[in-house]
């Protein structure tokens, strides 16, 4: 067999791969112009629910001080600090720039260096004739380099991906320190509101056993009356009206365990949301109606896409997936790496660094994939897929937040009013529970009525306690909805 080797000046391979070099970037920017993505995004004008001025009071950076207890801002620093959900966040965001930091040295040469020593003996017997044993030692110092040329953007494109994940873990941050500021509101706001249920149904106990003692006063008085005889202006008392007074007692006693247990419970889990063991929780509380009621105003809604964590996370992610489908485009094209290595080698240690020892190579590869199988065309159908769903989640998460907007005003607004007409609702209970007792006292009134309107009154004032903190939590829902406080460059406008 004869090889037949076609031998061409060495000028003409030099001068095509120059051409080549040349025209390289100009068809990689033909090649790899990616198809853009349009969001599509409906953006309204202004909110449905909002009235007013939309910049009058929008949310400051600690929105939580406009509740105006010292405690609450006390256990939002406490949660700042000591959370464990934010700081695993922030473990992530160190992950994500290390990872950033890796894509990055694609980009630079990869130059290694070493040093060797070496000391051999060769066999004597392995010819026929016999050798002189000798030791051999041989010196070796090099620099290797490699570097891969990046004419397709498949590198830079990787290092744009890993970049915005790590922008992303920031924003993804932020989403977890919101929830938990918010859930620690919400969980403190409990607290109060099982402490201003048990007040109410303490007062209701007390007001039960006060009645309780009219009547078997009165049935001491009067001796054993006939089972069901009325309370009437004889001033008797039967022995029945004692024992459905005293179930009334009992009843509203047993209500109170449960608000306790509440109580503790949120207490036990404040201390999970700020990194305490439960032992080492102190709140104090108070009651519901020493809270503030914040005013804050929604802005407008394009604020809203530039403010919300979850909304620039979305797109944030959206774009390192535009990202890694360009680098998946680059992967069907060429690889063209430099290599090179230079150094010493001496097999004695006096001539290592001269002149004479010196050495080096150099190598120019190039890389084409021909037949993968379809994985090359997989992984940019992968990563096609994986930015479509990008898409909507993004597009998904700006619809959320309109609609978390509107539902959080709509909350507020109409708490505001139901909390309003609950409080004279409440007030003309207690206005019908005084004069009744009055009337059950001078004998003017039966017991049945009574115990009618008593119940009436602590279920108005049990229904209020509820009624103020969906209020409460209805005003943390809308900062949740705006996305926490606003970083703004002037105060805002007030009227």
């Amino acid at each position: 067999m004869v090889e037949v080797r076609r031998v061409l000046p060495c000028g003409r391979p030099l001068a095509a791969l120059a051409l080549s070099l040349a025209l390289v970037p100009a068809l990689a920017g033909c090649i790899l112009t990616t198809d853009k993505l349009d969001p599509a995004l409906d953006v309204p004008g202004k909110y449905t629910r909002a009235k007013g001025d939309p910049e009058a009071a929008l949310p400051p950076l600690a929105w939580w001080r406009g509740f105006r207890s010292a405690e609450l801002t006390d256990v939002m620093e406490q949660a700042q600090t000591a959370n464990l959900d934010i700081a695993a966040a922030i473990a992530r965001i160190v992950q994500a720039d290390a990872l950033a930091r890796q894509a990055g040295a694609a980009l630079l040469p990869n130059i290694t260096g070493s040093a060797t020593d070496t000391r051999s003996r060769a066999s004597a017997n392995t010819g026929t004739n016999t050798i002189p044993v000798t030791d051999r030692t041989s010196y070796n110092t090099n620099l290797s380099a490699s570097y891969v040329l990046d004419f397709w953007g498949r590198n830079r494109a990787l290092l744009r991906a890993a970049e915005s994940n790590a922008t992303a873990s920031r924003f993804d941050r932020e989403v977890v320190a919101l929830t938990t500021l918010v859930s620690v509101a919400n969980t403190y706001f409990l607290v109060l509101e099982a402490q201003d249920r048990i007040r109410i149904e303490r007062e209701n106990v007390a007001a039960a056993e006060r009645i309780l003692k009219v009547i078997q006063d009165r049935f001491n008085q009067g001796g054993a009356a006939p089972l069901g005889a009325p309370v009437g202006a004889s001033g008797s008392g039967s022995a029945l009206d004692v024992a459905q007074q005293s179930s009334l007692v009992a009843i509203a006693r047993a209500t109170i365990p449960p608000l306790v247990e509440q109580e503790e419970q949120n207490r036990a889990a404040l201390g999970l949301l700020i990194g305490r063991v439960p032992e080492h929780v102190k709140i104090r509380g108070g009651s519901l109606y020493r809270i503030a009621v914040p005013r804050v105003t929604p802005g407008l809604p394009s604020q809203l896409l530039t403010q919300r964590p979850d909304v620039r996370e979305a797109e944030i992610k959206l774009a390192a997936a535009d990202a890694n489908v360009e680098a998946a485009r680059a992967a069907f094209f060429p690889t063209i790496q430099l290599t090179g290595q230079g150094g010493f080698s001496s097999a004695m240690l006096h001539n290592l660094l001269v002149p004479s020892s010196g050495f080096y190579t150099a190598a120019a590869s190039v890389t084409q994939p021909i037949f993968d199988g379809g994985t090359l065309l997989g992984q940019l159908d992968q990563q096609k897929g994986i930015r479509e769903e990008l898409l909507a989640d993004y597009r998904k998460a700006v619809i959320s937040a309109f609609t978390d907007v509107e539902k959080a005003l709509a909350g507020v607004q109409q708490l505001a009013i139901q909390e309003m007409l609950q409080r004279r609702a409440v007030a003309e209970a207690r206005k019908a529970f005084d004069l009744s007792e009055e009337k059950f006292r001078q004998g003017a009134l039966d017991l049945t009525t009574l115990i009618q309107i008593q119940q009436t009154l602590f279920t108005q004032e049990d229904l209020l306690a509820q009624v103020r903190f969906n209020r409460l939590s209805a005003i943390v829902t809308l900062y949740q909805a705006l996305g926490g406080g606003w970083l703004l460059d002037t105060e805002p406008r007030r009227p």
